[in-house]
């Protein structure tokens, strides 16, 4: 498909097969004219602002510095400005769903027809973004504002919509706008803006975001141009978009208030999301001994002084400012057995002791995956803070320096902990080539956060030459290798083994999966993101141009 109405050159890939419904309805003549002038308008901004992101990250590896607090932003710390308050339905935001890939049909719907709050309908962390995948998840965010999909309530009774587009780091393979391809985050923002805008609007029930992988606020600044831009340019009333920073990057920490400054006529305030955070550490030090993370089953929690820290910081920076602060993801499914069977109630009173925990640290809320964890969630809400938020909880007793939130845990690596890093991101590669977002392993969901962090320790660990606490022994690629053949086997061999090898096909695409993480992780330059390592990858996209 080519058009040149004013716009320059515009390129979209056409439908593929069965998908052809699914592209009539989103790629109308108007709505890519309309994305192709959000890509022409902040294409260069974009640019720059990556050139930026790769500008600061040599100049950390140059001059060996640490991030701090800046004096060139105290008077935005220190001020007094609150952010504009929330929509009616946003004022209560106790458990989302989260992860919920609008992909995932059946998922969808379920989280449509759920008790959340809301539901991250995600475009990112839960998602693969095949072309197929992207033309299926804006169809089905369409029908579900639109009020086509039999059986689920209208967009103003079913939980509240909190889209969440895909991060700066990922493009857009099948839409060029003069000749290059468009961001992933602008196209998918923009046509969900606009199919969708002013029926959400009307019905107080959006457009609501989640912002991914943020580093800093300058580009929340951008983001908040694009929200004004769109705004005018769709006849919306400005501050009508509304977005929740997901602060996923150790450097944002530092930036919190100045992103919510940056954002106050669009906030919905600050997200904690403890493994894509924690991988940030290995993204932006992880050629540093010093910075090596270790087991991160075994020594990485939210107890750990450096993550109790950065959540304790988000509630109060966000109280301080009248914005929500809200906490994780809980990652457990419960088991399909009866409530009273004790492996039931344990991952139940794993997930809400963590809870407890958050909500008691002052959070307006959090997210799960499972929907029959919403339930006892929302109960745990009541039972321990009784109003729809917890904005009256100021934290004047939290100090956090600098220091605070470097804080390397201490621990080493155990042989479990390898082998479970190994099979989280061997599988996620492998559900990336199926054109799965996610997946489930040992009774909990892995995403790309979890990939991201798994195959993030691996490569620092080989680098760093750890050992193991089991017998001393040290890390090399031989031995990864070597852990890669016993994991894939006992993957095989699995009673849970939910994608179910039986096909030549499924043995070589296993296979392909093994030698890409092979790849990544003795890499001699860390790739910044998996996700984007696995969207630029020829292997990738030619599994995906493949017939099923």
């Amino acid at each position: 498909m080519s058009l040149q109405r004013g716009v320059g050159s515009v390129e979209v890939r056409g439908p593929p097969v069965n998908y052809e419904e699914q592209y009539r309805t989103l790629l109308t003549a108007d709505a890519v004219i309309f994305v192709a002038d959000l890509v022409n308008e902040f294409n260069a901004q974009v640019d720059e602002m990556l050139r930026q992101r790769a500008f600061r990250k040599l100049e950390l590896d140059r001059s060996n510095s640490l991030p701090d607090f800046s004096p060139s932003t105290n008077h935005i710390r220190q001020g007094r400005w609150q952010v504009k308050p929330v929509p009616r339905r946003l004022q209560c935001r106790h458990v989302d769903l989260g992860d919920v890939s609008p992909s995932n049909t059946n998922h969808f719907l379920a989280a449509l027809k759920s008790s959340a709050q809301g539901i991250q309908t995600d475009f990112d962390d839960g998602h693969c973004p095949t072309w197929k995948n992207q033309l299926l998840g804006l169809y089905n965010v369409y029908n579900a504002v639109h009020n086509k999909i039999h059986g689920v309530p209208t967009v103003d009774k079913a939980p509240v919509l909190m889209l969440r587009p895909r991060a700066w780091n990922m493009v857009e393979h099948n839409m060029l706008v003069n000749g290059k391809e468009v961001p992933g985050p602008l196209f998918d923002f923009g046509l969900l803006m606009y199919h969708n805008a002013r029926i959400l609007l009307d019905n107080e029930s959006g457009p609501y975001f989640y912002l991914s992988k943020l580093e800093g606020y300058r580009e929340a600044a951008l983001w908040d141009r694009v929200f004004t831009w769109t705004e005018r340019k769709l006849g919306l009333p400005h501050g009508c978009v509304k977005a929740c920073v997901l602060i996923e990057n150790v450097l944002a920490t530092f930036e919190m208030e100045e992103i919510l400054y940056e954002l106050r006529d669009h906030s919905l305030g600050l997200n904690c999301g403890i493994w894509d955070y924690s991988a940030s550490f290995i993204n932006k030090f992880g050629h540093r001994k010093e910075f090596v993370l270790p087991d991160r089953n075994k020594y990485v929690s939210m107890d750990r002084h450096f993550l109790e820290s950065y959540m304790d910081l988000v509630v109060r920076v966000c109280h301080k400012h009248g914005a929500h602060a809200t906490g994780g993801m809980a990652a457990p499914v419960l088991p399909n057995t009866s409530p009273s069977d004790p492996r039931y109630q344990q991952v139940m009173q794993k997930v809400l002791s963590a809870k407890r925990k958050e909500i008691q640290a002052g959070v307006d809320g959090f997210m799960v995956y499972d929907i029959g964890l919403l339930q006892p969630a929302q109960n745990l809400f009541q039972e321990i803070s009784k109003s729809a938020n917890q904005l009256s909880v100021k934290r004047l007793d939290v100090n956090v320096t600098a220091k605070d939130l470097l804080l390397m845990p201490s621990g080493g690596v155990t042989l479990a902990g390898l082998k479970h890093n190994i099979a989280v991101g061997v599988l996620f590669i492998e559900a990336w080539l199926r054109g799965q977002g996610h997946y489930y392993l040992k009774g909990a969901v892995e995403d790309s956060a979890t990939a991201e962090i798994s195959r993030s320790q691996i490569w620092q660990w080989i680098r760093h030459q750890a050992t193991l606490e089991d017998n001393n022994e040290v890390i090399t690629m031989a031995m990864v290798e070597r852990l890669i053949k016993e994991v894939v086997m006992e993957r095989l061999w699995a009673k849970d083994n939910s994608c179910q090898f039986t096909t030549k096909r499924d043995f070589q695409r296993l296979y392909t999966a093994t030698r890409m993480f092979e790849e990544i992780v003795t890499k001699r330059d860390f790739p910044e993101f998996i996700t984007t390592y696995l969207n630029l990858d020829h292997t990738f996209l030619d599994h995906h141009k493949q017939p099923c």
